[in-house]
């Protein structure tokens, strides 16, 4: 029988510590739980599982970016700790490398493949499924844990996130247990809860940089305010748990700041070599105000404005460009937290109940701000961050309200929540209307009918009330679940994926979203951010062609990011890819680059770092990439580059890659968007000048060991 949340003790609210022990518990679930709750719970976990597995080698490596620095991480071990693009150890990507780690890894054993570098990810979603109903369960009864997780499992961006091989994955699963644990220092006042905490967030700096410190704020005032231990060993704890941040987020950064310059690879996204630089710059500040050097270019404005990146302002999370990815439930949510809030106020100042709701909220809450006002670079994806608190406020919220669903209020918030999440599908729906149509309908209707029935949910008979309860469920992941299954079945690859089906996501880019030439699903309209074409023309029409190819935009049709096909935004058989999406690599192509290529240490090099990504995904050999992610990276110098050339370590260099292939000549912009960096200009006009071309089908390549005559 579950307790009822207004006959907690006052003071401390911690369930009696169970006998079973932890593989009983693992297993057969708390000695206190119903004996359908486990069942069901795995029953979760193996559902959230096969959804995620479904159709996953349909996206290959995904963003081949990232999946080049982890088939490089399973080559070599120095590659694999500093998380360098390739195995010959040039320069990294842009992130610090433990999110890379267990992808790599898992290609150490099971070889190269999309499934090795994907399923990972899976788990780390169930992983997170597995935390979020953990965490809710624990105060909220076993109902509330099962809604938290399916509202988790079936919001679109993460069944986008958790399928890629990006960073976010990792960010959302240790942000999860830095809330749990938390809360669990809450309930019982033990500082190996706060330790482990810091410890979580400390590794999720090591995934995503700063990032990870957005919950700081509402966690720390959490436990220094609702902490059931003394004032002085709450603040001792709370340093206790700095240190375990310091120790697991510092460590690395200390080894690749101490580590000789000279004989590490070039931290990739950074101007002059330093990590630090790189998160606090790039990956740092220059993310809330737009300054991020070396980067395509930041922008955005203050509120209600409209930046290279969207449109910012406090209705950011609902508007066209995110929406459809994460806001299904948000305006439930926010009600149910208010709810919770009023309903704990006259607890206890220990009380586990209410410090959830300011844990999970406070965590949803400050992440909205700041995703809503950053001015830099902001992805949709990056919402998934929003995925793990948003579920569990649903889960806590309708748990404790259906406790006391006999005061009136208790259902008159429920009905409010129904009647926010069925106008918000509908909304949502109605922005694609043309797939499955009649959904936002029934989601409307079935939201208000919910409502009405759990107006009266106090009075109403136990079977009426759970059919109500059941019919607002419904309609309320009815959205969401259609865009899930959408994402699914839907091939991603590139920088920058969206879930949904397509026009579900218009990144307004510099205007408002949507329209012709001013949104395209993940990537930039009209081709060059700040109105630029490859051309240079800076006609920006945003005009995408059938079947995503050809036309005006970046190179080789399509555009970057262009993700449902698996093929958007490439080029031809064995063409030069552009910023955000690798090149197709022809089977001619393949076999030139493997040939003596055990003789060098980079069988190529190419400007820019997706297309270097896909030759060496293509031949499993390491490929030098020159400038870095966006061909601005001063990395390696003319005269670095010339002495590779001189000892024999680089066998070609594919002409085109960088921005759009190769679209820019010397000085045109570092940071901007004129294409490749002086350096990387350099490099290709000294190899034009001095060594012989070599055509393979579309493609060219230099052969650095054949030079021209005289």
């Amino acid at each position: 029988m579950t307790t009822r949340y207004d006959q907690l003790p006052q003071a401390a609210e911690t369930p009696p510590a169970p006998r079973a022990s932890f593989a009983h518990r693992v297993w057969r679930g708390r000695p206190e739980d119903p004996g359908w709750a486990h069942p069901a719970f795995w029953a979760l976990l193996a559902a959230t599982f096969v959804l995620y597995l479904y159709n996953l080698s349909a996206s290959g490596f995904a963003n081949s970016f990232y999946s080049a620095a982890v088939q490089a991480g399973s080559t070599s071990w120095k590659a694999f700790f500093f998380g360098s693009l390739d195995g010959g150890n040039a320069i990294t990507v842009d992130k610090p490398s433990t999110f890379l780690w267990p992808m790599a890894l898992s290609v150490r054993i099971f070889g190269l493949g999309s499934w090795a570098v994907l399923v990972p990810e899976v788990l780390m979603g169930v992983g997170s499924v597995a935390v979020v109903y953990a965490a809710v369960r624990r105060r909220f009864g076993a109902v509330a844990g099962l809604v938290a997780g399916a509202v988790l499992a079936l919001t679109p961006v993460a069944a986008l996130m958790f399928r890629f091989n990006n960073p976010d994955a990792m960010l959302a699963l240790l942000m999860a247990l830095a809330c749990y644990f938390t809360v669990r220092a809450v309930e019982d006042g033990r500082t190996r809860w706060l330790v482990w905490a810091g410890v979580a967030i400390g590794f999720a700096f090591l995934a995503k940089t700063l990032q990870a410190f957005l919950i700081l704020p509402p966690l720390a005032l959490v436990y220094a305010v609702c902490g059931p231990v003394r004032l002085g060993r709450r603040l001792v704890q709370l340093g206790l748990a700095t240190i375990a941040l310091v120790v697991s987020g510092g460590w690395w950064v200390a080894v690749v700041e101490l580590w000789p310059a000279s004989s590490r690879p070039y931290i990739g996204g950074s101007q002059h070599n330093s990590f630090l630089e790189l998160t606090f710059g790039y990956n740092g500040l220059g993310r809330i105000n737009g300054d991020e050097t070396g980067s395509v270019g930041g922008g955005g404005g203050g509120m209600g404005g409209g930046g290279r990146w969207g449109t910012t302002g406090w209705d950011r999370m609902f508007g066209a460009e995110v929406g459809g990815q994460v806001s299904w439930l948000l305006p439930a949510a926010l009600i149910l937290l208010s709810a919770g809030l009023w309903a704990t106020r006259k607890m206890g100042r220990a009380s586990a109940t209410r410090a959830s709701f300011l844990v999970w909220g406070g965590s949803l809450l400050i992440t909205m701000v700041v995703f809503s006002y950053m001015a830099g670079i902001f992805h949709q994806y990056y919402t998934v961050a929003l995925a793990p608190y948003l579920a569990a406020v649903v889960g806590m919220g309708t748990g404790l309200l259906w406790e006391r669903r006999a005061e009136t209020w208790a259902g008159a918030v429920l009905a409010a929540a129904s009647v926010a999440s069925g106008a918000s599908g509908y909304v949502l729906l109605n922005r694609t209307p043309d797939h499955l149509p009649w959904l936002r309908w029934l989601v409307l209707v079935g939201g208000l009918v919910a409502a009405l029935g759990l107006l009266f949910l106090g009075r109403a008979p136990r079977n009426l009330a759970l059919g109500a309860a059941s019919v607002g469920l419904v309609a309320a992941l009815a959205g969401p679940t259609a865009y899930t299954l959408s994402t699914v079945n839907s091939a991603h690859t590139g920088s920058i994926p969206t879930a949904g089906p397509a026009g579900a996501s218009m990144m307004g880019f510099g205007g408002r979203p949507g329209g012709r030439g001013e949104g395209m699903r993940g990537g930039f309209p009209g081709g060059m951010p700040g109105g630029q074409n490859p051309q240079g023309q800076g006609q920006g029409q945003g005009q995408t062609p059938p079947g995503g190819a050809g036309g005006q935009g970046f190179p080789g049709g399509g555009f970057p990011g262009n993700n449902r096909t698996g093929e958007g935004g490439r080029m031809g058989a064995g063409g030069a890819g552009g910023l955000l999406n690798g090149a197709n690599v022809s089977a001619q192509a393949e076999k030139l680059l493997k040939t003596d290529a055990d003789t060098y240490t980079w069988v190529a090099a190419s400007i820019g770092s997706q297309n270097a990504a896909s030759y060496q995904l293509a031949t499993n050999k390491a490929v030098m990439a020159i400038g870095g992610f966006n061909g601005t990276d001063p990395s390696p110098t003319l005269a670095q580059f010339k002495r590779y050339v001189a000892k024999g370590e680089i066998h070609y260099f594919i002409a085109g890659g960088g921005m759009g292939g190769g679209m820019g000549r010397a000085g045109e912009g570092r940071g901007g968007m004129g294409g490749e960096s002086g350096t990387a200009s350099g490099i290709s006009t000294w190899v034009e000048a001095n060594f012989k071309k070599v055509t393979v089908g579309s493609a060219t390549f230099y052969d650095l060991t054949q030079k021209k005559a005289g």
